[in-house]
Parts: structure tokens; sequence; C-alpha cells
């Protein structure tokens, strides 16, 4: 059985790379009994969407108040706890 620090980490890697066959296992059984787990991945993936969004034309030499708007976007984009 994974601990939830290690079935968080297969969710951010599952962002960026292929799961290995066990850990999809590992990370779906662990999933099928914490709900914890589960919303984490729902959340992550929703900021990993808004930054790829958000985030997929910016030129870093804008100004600094180009970036502070950006934050405020993201911020009014995330549902509230």
């Amino acid at each position: 059985m994974l601990s939830c620090k290690k079935a968080t980490e297969l969710i951010e890697k599952k962002l960026l790379v292929k799961l290995s066959f066990k850990e999809k296992m590992q990370l779906e059984m662990h999933k099928s009994m914490c709900s914890a787990c589960t919303t984490y991945e729902k959340q992550s993936k929703k900021l990993d969407e808004i930054f790829h969004i958000h985030f997929q034309h910016i030129d870093t030499a804008q100004p600094e108040s180009t970036h502070e708007g950006l934050k405020k976007k993201i911020k009014d984009t995330l549902p509230e706890n």
C-alpha cells in the first residue's frame, strides 16, 4: 500500500511522463481508498491546465506589472476553499 506522500509524487509524475504499469496500479488502488489523494489529483490537473493556458505565451521580458496581472487572474480562476 502506498503512502499519501508517495501517491502524490506519482500523481505529479503522471502529469509529466507515463507511469509504469505497476505505478498505475498502485496509484489506482490507493486512490480507491483515499478520497484526499483523489481530490489532490483533480486539483493538480486543474492547476496544470491553468498554468498551461496562462503561461504558454509569456514573454519573460514583460514588465513586472504584467506578471502581477497574471498572478491575479490565476488566483481569481482558482476555486475558494
